[in-house]
Formats: C-alpha cells, structure tokens, sequence
C-alpha cells in the first residue's frame, strides 16, 4: 500500500509540475500575442489615417487571460 501511495504521489507532482510549465508557456505566449495585436492595431490605425477612404477592420482579442492556479469548476 506504501509503495502505489507513493508512487501515485510522485505521479501526482509530476503532473502538477507539468501544469504549471504549460501555465507559464500559456501566460507567456498569451503576452506575446496581446503585443503583437497591439502592434498590428497600431500600424492598422496608422495606415488608415494616411488612407482614411478604405474600410475600417475590426481585431478583437479573445484569448482567455484566467491563467491562475485554481483548477476549473465542472
């Protein structure tokens, strides 16, 4: 019985191990797309003041920001 408890608690950090390298992998890439949309808006906006007949484009973000370390509610 020893022996399958640890061995389901080394298991178990693993995984958390794991989950909190993709959390900080996610948080990051998360970063690294905000700041790239923010440049693209930017550089949108700038061609439309120099071209203002052209037609307007709509970017909105809808990557999820939640990265905290509470696990999901069913």
């Amino acid at each position: 019985m020893d022996k399958l408890n640890s061995q389901l608690y080394w298991q178990n950090y693993c995984i958390i191990k794991e989950n909190e390298r993709l959390r900080k992998k996610a948080q990051q890439l998360n970063q690294e797309n905000q700041d790239l949309l923010t440049e693209l808006k930017q550089k949108l906006a700038k061609k439309g003041r120099s071209h203002p007949d052209q037609g307007s484009s709509c970017l909105c973000s809808t990557s999820n920001t939640n990265y905290n370390n509470e696990p999901r509610k069913p």
